[in-house]
């Protein structure tokens, strides 16, 4: 399993765990990937999961920049348009994972990140 996959399902079960249910993953579609859609109380939350083994080109929340914040709400409001229900409140969180080579996973959730 590559990095960037296995971060994705801890952050998964991560999210499980802290009272998510999770309703989507690697969501596709013509302009691009969501990594999680879930649901927490009544919010639908977008959730940008970034994975790292080190620290050399920055946290793993660091990359999540601007055009990608853009990219990100663009794929939501699709999500939203195709998912034909309403959700009057809507969030994004990132998930940050570090795995290093010789140690347990870190994981940060950054709510409301964007």
């Amino acid at each position: 399993m590559d990095l960037g996959a296995r971060g994705e399902d801890l952050a998964a079960v991560f999210l499980i765990d802290a009272g998510f249910s999770v309703v989507e993953r690697n969501w596709r579609c013509r302009f691009g990937e969501l990594d999680i859609v879930a649901t927490v109380d009544d919010r639908i939350v977008f959730v940008e999961v970034k994975t790292r083994s080190g620290l050399w080109y920055g946290t793993p929340a660091e990359s999540v920049t601007c055009s990608k914040r853009r990219r990100i709400r663009m794929l939501a409001l699709q999500w939203l348009a195709e998912s034909g229900r309403a959700w009057s409140k809507v969030r994004f969180d990132v998930v940050a994972v570090m795995i290093p080579r010789d140690g347990e996973p870190v994981i940060e959730h950054f709510v409301e990140a964007f």
